[in-house]
This record gives C-alpha cells, sequence and structure tokens, in this order.
C-alpha cells in the first residue's frame, strides 16, 4: 500500500521551497517558515507585503504644484508601485466625475489605491463637535466609496487642554465605532493612525482597537510615530500594533531624526504574517534630506527590495 503524503505538509513544503527559490532569499524563507505556525503548532499565515507610496511624500509639489494626484499616479506606475495611498489634502474636489476619473486613470496604469486619508480628528471636548467630526469622517468614507479604495486613515488626534486622557479614549472609541458601523456597509475598514497626540503609544492604540471591536477598525501604522517608554521602544510598540495594522507607512527615520533599522522591522511584519500595503512615506523637510525626486525612488527601492525578502510575493 503506497504511503499517502498530508495535501497540507505537501504544500508547505513546495510553497516554502518557492517561496526560496523564487529569489526570497534564506533569511526571508526562514521568517516565512517561522511564520507557518505559533508556540502551540496552530497554522498561521505567510506575510504578503506589497510596495507602496503616499501622496504625501510629494506634498510641497501636490499642494503648490507643478504635481496633480494625476501626476502622482503615473509617477507611481513609473516606480512599479503596487499601490498608493490618496490623501485627501490634494483632491482638487470631491465631485464624482474628478474622483471616477482618478479612479480610472489608476486602473489603466494598474495602480491599486491602497486607501485614502483624511485630516478628521476624533478627540473633541464638545459633543457637537464630535458629532461634526463624525460626520466628517463618513463623508470621506462616500469620497473612499467613490474611489474605489477599502480603506481612509483617520486621526485620533491631540488631547485638549482641561481633558483627561480617559475621555479621549473614550470619545475615540465612542466616534471610531459609530464610523465604523457606517464605513463597514461599504466594506472600508478605518485606520487610526498611531500620530502625535492620543495614539502616540501602542498601549493605547491597542486598547482602542480591543474596545471598538469591529472587523472594520485597525491601526494605520506609521512605524516611526512612537514615544519610547521605560516598558517598550519603538520596535516593541510596533510588534504589539502589527496584529491590528491596516496600511503601514514607512519613513527611514524616527522623529529625532535617529535611523530605522529596516530590517528589524520587517521581520516583525514577517514574524506576525502580516499582509497589505507597506507605504514609503517620505518627509524632505528633515535636514539632510534629498528632494522628493531623488529621496521617493531610493526609499521605494529599499521597500521593495525588504518586501521581496520577507513576502511570500
Amino acid at each position: 500500500m503506497r504511503s499517502m503524503v498530508n495535501r497540507r505538509q505537501f504544500v508547505k513544503a513546495v510553497g516554502l521551497g518557492a517561496l526560496a527559490g523564487a529569489g526570497m532569499g534564506t533569511v526571508g524563507a526562514q521568517a516565512a517558515a517561522a511564520a507557518q505556525s505559533d508556540a502551540n503548532g496552530n497554522k498561521s499565515k505567510l506575510a504578503r507585503l506589497l510596495p507602496g507610496c503616499c501622496a504625501y511624500s510629494y506634498d510641497n509639489e501636490l499642494r503648490h504644484g507643478p504635481m496633480t494626484l494625476e501626476d502622482f499616479i503615473l509617477k507611481a506606475a513609473d516606480l512599479q508601485l503596487s499601490g498608493v495611498d490618496m490623501t485627501a489634502y490634494y483632491f482638487k474636489s470631491t465631485d464624482p466625475e474628478y474622483l471616477h476619473g482618478l479612479r480610472h486613470l489608476a486602473y489603466q496604469h494598474a495602480v491599486a489605491f491602497s486607501g485614502a486619508a483624511c485630516g478628521v480628528s476624533m478627540v473633541q471636548a464638545d459633543a457637537a463637535k464630535r458629532a461634526e467630526s463624525l460626520a466628517q469622517i463618513k463623508k470621506w468614507v462616500d469620497v473612499t466609496d467613490l474611489l474605489g479604495a477599502s480603506h481612509l486613515r483617520i486621526f485620533a488626534g491631540e488631547l485638549p487642554k482641561g481633558s483627561s486622557l480617559k475621555d479621549a479614549v473614550d470619545w475615540v472609541v465612542e466616534s471610531m465605532k459609530a464610523a465604523c458601523d457606517y464605513s463597514g456597509k461599504k466594506g472600508i475598514t478605518l485606520g487610526v493612525e498611531d500620530h502625535e497626540g492620543v495614539t502616540q503609544s501602542a498601549d493605547l492604540c491597542v486598547e482602542i482597537m480591543q474596545r471598538v471591536n469591529s472587523p472594520y477598525a485597525g491601526i494605520n501604522l506609521d512605524i516611526t510615530n512612537f514615544i519610547p517608554t521605560p516598558a517598550q521602544d519603538a520596535y516593541a510598540q510596533i510588534a504589539a500594533c502589527i496584529p491590528y495594522a491596516t496600511n503601514i507607512h514607512i519613513r527611514d527615520h524616527f522623529y529625532d531624526n535617529s535611523a530605522v533599522d529596516m530590517d528589524r522591522v520587517w521581520q516583525i511584519f514577517a514574524r506576525a504574517g502580516h499582509q497589505g500595503f507597506v507605504s514609503a512615506e517620505y518627509e524632505a523637510s528633515y535636514p539632510g534630506s534629498p528632494p522628493p525626486d531623488l529621496g521617493v525612488p531610493r526609499l521605494v527601492n529599499e521597500i521593495r527590495t525588504l518586501c521581496r525578502k520577507y513576502s511570500s510575493v
């Protein structure tokens, strides 16, 4: 009687061999293998990391010319990116005709919209202002839907004077629950960014996710915005938030201009089996930074190389 090979074992063995043979590299294949099972032997997913770029990388050019979002989409195609993050600051309008034009142009050049991004903040001490923020988020959910994207980045915001951190987190949870109820009906996920203010620590980001408790809620993970604490450095906070990460934004330096160990960060992504866009968010304003025409391609190339090293595709 012939011995039967377990199908899952066969797929696992062949799949990992193919990854290594396809140029993923020994380290990347090892990381992929590590992502196959947890400490209890339970099967987990392989990392699938897609290189992208945020429109904010060309902030000055988009705000003051000569670049348009149409130019940004074409630039992404030239850079051979998988997707782009479309920031609301640069939209000429929110008219359906304009948004559909951007959507069609992106399709023509095989550029996906990894998501849209707006600047709405949810931390408002006044109930009427919180209601207005929620209305604005819903508006941008509708814009995201017209654009054909499935993710919208939002902010918590800075703590108002005289307010407690507990109150602020309560307001974010209240607003985000209601916003996710709305966005979920359109299949759109909301990612609150770990950004200056209430969400600048992993502990509070995770608390918000656990309390919102929605499949349409996540963390728009900017790897460089965390403030280190005695218990967690920036890398530990990235690891704590990666299970909730939706989109990931990448700079190569922290807020104090110290260098990011990019390979270490991608190992965190691989171990978590993260699947999604990893997008350059270049900032030319840091000391010694070259202009975007030079800096963005350099950062994109580093992201692409790491994605190939640690990803299953």
